[in-house]
């Protein structure tokens, strides 16, 4: 199955990223770069999502893109797509 959720992307002073997913219970990851903040997020969004189903869990519903807020000019927030079986 597929399942997609919003990140807030943050630039940091040395070039790395910071990544935050607001409806994984703040679930956080980083990258060296823009394009590996994004395979880590993909990835710790996976297992996450893996986590919650393997223990009969109902998974959150994935805020609009347009309602996530963030807190930082220079954040953007992007959607994360992984695919969990």
């Amino acid at each position: 199955m597929k399942f997609s959720y919003p990140a807030i992307f943050y630039p940091e002073d040395d070039g790395r990223y910071s990544v935050i997913f607001p409806d994984l219970d703040e679930l956080v990851t980083y990258g060296d770069n823009r394009a590996d903040a994004l395979a880590m997020a993909s990835e710790a969004c996976r297992q996450y999502l893996s986590a919650v189903l393997s223990d009969g869990e109902m998974l959150p519903t994935p805020t609009p893109l347009a309602a996530v807020c963030k807190d930082k000019d220079a954040a953007f927030v992007d959607l994360v797509s992984v695919e969990v079986s």
